[in-house]
């Protein structure tokens, strides 16, 4: 028995008739957070897949794990590792002093944890994350999406979403962030079901695409 469509995908395409083909093209939305991952974690695998491909992304991120049994290091696991092993990852050294302030953060209190983020605005958690070192926007935009499941999210500032935007519109040239938020405005409350959408239409032509920007 198929399942009923995602209220967004009503909403996006009564919103929008090229959202509607796009839609139907694409076929459900398949956003799937993580219903259990904890910010710091997080945070530390976005700070890997900035600026990165995918795939190297990922295999500095295994290199990571690695240390740790497979797994995210702990606070306290990633304050002891010295420069050169996390060099030795594939870590820059401005992404070692992100990943290692994230750290300290964490057992700081300031990096709150899955139940302290969600009690916050969406808003107030990317000022507050913001103020670290190495963490932008997008870093936190992709923890209220991917990890928080938060539904109202539109990373303006990511490429993909401006050539999604750009091709859906036949347009010429990618918009302004500050212009792509205006027009995407209309999507409320359901932006990162469109932000998805938005994923699958920069990657059409190309082949098959990845569910998450973060994880590849």
């Amino acid at each position: 028995m198929t399942a009923s469509p995602h209220p967004a995908e009503y909403f996006l395409s009564a919103a929008d008739p090229d959202f509607a083909a796009l839609i139907e093209r694409t076929g459900r939305c398949r956003l799937e957070p993580d219903q259990t991952g904890e910010p710091y974690e997080a945070l530390i695998r976005a700070v890997l897949y900035q600026q990165l491909h995918g795939r190297a992304a990922a295999a500095i991120l295994g290199r990571l794990k690695a240390l740790s049994d497979d797994r995210c290091p702990s606070p306290g696991e990633l304050l002891s590792y010295s420069f050169e092993t996390l060099r030795a990852c594939g870590l820059s050294a401005r992404k070692i002093v992100t990943v290692q302030g994230l750290a300290q953060a964490r057992l700081d209190g300031i990096v709150p944890s899955r139940a302290g983020a969600e009690a916050m605005d969406d808003e107030d958690l990317i000022a507050h994350l913001t103020s670290l070192r190495g963490i932008g926007r997008w870093t936190v935009e992709m923890l209220l999406i991917f990890t928080l499941g938060k539904p109202d999210i539109m990373p303006v500032d990511d490429f993909g979403i401006g050539e999604g935007w750009r091709k859906l519109k036949r347009q010429e040239v990618r918009l302004r962030p500050r212009q792509l938020a205006q027009v995407t405005a209309c999507f409320s409350p359901w932006r990162s079901v469109a932000a998805w959408y938005l994923w699958r239409a920069s990657e059409e032509g190309k082949g098959p695409s990845g569910k998450n920007p973060v994880t590849g």
